[in-house]
């Protein structure tokens, strides 16, 4: 009897030990399944798209005044460690890439943020085209893209862009995106998991001419729907349209302007953001924290332009070329031309003073960075042109091509 009472104890122990160890194998799965959501940024979505208590309390502090905001080049260098940073990457400084170079068969990739309607059309041309290269990109005709290979590889990318790799981190990609994208889809082109230097470059265009000529655009049918708007971990597919049916052409200036999640007003500060900072597209253009929102963007746009590699300014051609060539060491087989600014001009002339300050209204915050970036300009030219010692030669050779050194020598800026 002593041995039946004790077998039958011996079977509950076994029954309850493997519901134990069931309850725990289930346990063990459900944290391994939260944990490959978490590491997608699924459940990590909701505080990612609101501001933070530290970003919220520097703002709101100041929301009252833009002064505060840095407004030149040197304040803006005191921003670093201001603003959280999202970037895992390798990211290259202007200040390493003038003193060190371009390494175009190691492991450096210049990556283009290509701001619609800033001249990126134009300028990108130029770096699959123009550039003097022992091995320059291979461009077969009759195809928009080119091969842009390092030396002695067949298939290692030295320039991410529109016109060497395609629109891979999605239409006209913002900072956001490209600094979340750039890297994964280099190693899946390549094939190849590895960790690369990273030169971020942009064009920068006086807001209002920028902004008139996307006017333009769209009035002509462009939509620019293959745009991704990745942010935070997740992409914003159902941002209001401005418009009905399939596109908005023949809109009115005025109708442009007048809607509030028109993602043309102060494109360029968008673009070069952090948009993780502010909230990602959470209440674009809507929220009751609208001026703490575009004190966030424009702080975080400046300190991202200060550290890039290189940027240049579509009025500047000459000059943003000469910073180019000494700042990656590269040349280019052509001078830039001056943009033609006649349509632009034409349509400024076209508006009635009320439009026009509404236009500078819808685009303040990339009027302050346009100021702060012809500003960081100029300090990069003068201390390249100190440090550069035929840089005689190296200034006619983009302003004037044919003419001696002798004929133009008080045309040197």
């Amino acid at each position: 009897m002593h041995c039946s009472v004790t077998l039958e104890n011996m079977k509950r122990w076994v029954k309850m030990i493997r519901f134990i160890g069931g309850l725990c194998l289930v346990t063990l799965l459900g944290i391994a399944y939260i944990s490959y959501l978490c590491h997608n940024s699924l459940c990590l979505a909701p505080e990612r798209f609101s501001l933070s208590t530290k970003h919220s309390v520097s703002a709101s502090s100041s929301s009252s005044s833009r002064s505060e905001v840095p407004s030149s080049p040197t304040s803006t260098a005191k921003l670093v460690g201001g603003l959280a940073s999202t970037v895992n990457i390798e990211s290259v400084a202007f200040k390493e890439a003038y003193e060190m170079g371009f390494d175009i068969t190691d492991r450096d990739v210049i990556v283009f943020l290509h701001i619609q309607k800033t001249g990126g059309t134009t300028f990108g041309r130029h770096l699959v085209r123009d550039l003097i290269l022992e091995n320059p990109c291979n461009c077969p005709r009759k195809r928009k893209r080119c091969d842009c290979f390092r030396p002695n590889t067949i298939n290692e990318q030295w320039l991410f862009s529109r016109y060497s790799t395609g629109w891979k981190c999605g239409l006209h990609a913002d900072w956001t995106e490209l600094t979340d994208c750039v890297e994964g889809a280099l190693d899946e082109y390549e094939g190849l998991a590895r960790k690369r230097r990273y030169f971020f470059i942009t064009v920068l265009r006086d807001p209002i001419h920028r902004y008139l000529s996307e006017f333009r655009h769209v009035q002509r049918g462009a939509t620019w729907k293959g745009a991704r708007h990745f942010c935070g971990g997740q992409e914003f597919t159902s941002l209001p349209h401005c418009y009905k049916g399939s596109n908005w052409t023949g809109v009115e200036l005025d109708e442009f302007m007048n809607c509030s999640y028109n993602l043309a007003h102060n494109r360029q500060t968008r673009m070069l953001a952090d948009l993780t900072l502010a909230g990602c597209y959470t209440g674009y253009n809507t929220t009751t924290d609208q001026l703490q929102r575009d004190r966030i963007l424009l702080q975080s746009a400046k300190q991202n332009l200060a550290r890039m590699a290189y940027f240049g300014l579509t009025e500047q051609q000459a000059v943003s070329q000469y910073i180019f060539e000494q700042t990656f060491h590269l040349d280019f087989e052509n001078p830039f031309d001056q943009a033609n600014a006649t349509l632009s001009a034409q349509a400024i002339a076209e508006l009635t003073p009320a439009q026009i300050e509404r236009v500078r209204q819808l685009n303040s915050l990339d009027e302050e960075l346009l100021e702060f970036a012809r500003q960081l300009l100029q300090e990069r030219f003068q201390l390249l042109k100190r440090r550069d010692p035929h840089f005689r030669q190296n200034w006619l050779r983009m302003v004037h091509p044919f003419k001696s050194e002798r004929n133009d020598a008080n045309s040197l800026v």
